[in-house]
């Protein structure tokens, strides 16, 4: 698209990212990790320089990630797919950047009469 009087626009402000996700993660499609979109993502320090191999997205999410926020709302700050998400995350674990917690699985979770009595008890009083 040009204008008659300006230089060719080659993207406006709702093209979106002008990088591809596979070129965020040097080609990579599938992560190594099953983390789940409720996992918890939390930085370990401060990103380090870009120059040790890292893109922007990486330092991004190490900022993010200075409280523990879901792999699906990192997703989501960054604008990205899961997918490509995940692959970040990878290279930030290897690096021992960030820390992944995993949601409690069901079986462990206390059963169904637990919490009837719990909510029992509260009528009680």
């Amino acid at each position: 698209m040009t204008r008659p009087d300006a230089e060719p626009m080659w993207v406006d402000d709702e093209a979106g990212p002008v990088v591809r996700p596979y070129a965020m993660t040097r080609g990579r499609a599938r992560p190594r990790n099953g983390f789940n979109v409720i996992s918890l993502v939390t930085a370990t320090r401060a990103a380090p320089p870009l120059d040790v191999g890292l893109v922007p997205e990486h330092a991004r999410i190490i900022e993010l990630c200075q409280r523990p926020l879901a792999l699906a709302e990192v997703a989501a700050h960054l604008h990205l797919p899961l997918g490509t998400v995940r692959v970040l995350l990878d290279d930030l674990v290897v690096r021992q950047l960030v820390q992944v917690s995993e949601p409690r699985p069901p079986a462990t979770l206390p059963d169904d009469s637990v919490f009837e009595a719990l909510i029992h008890g509260l009528r009680e009083l």
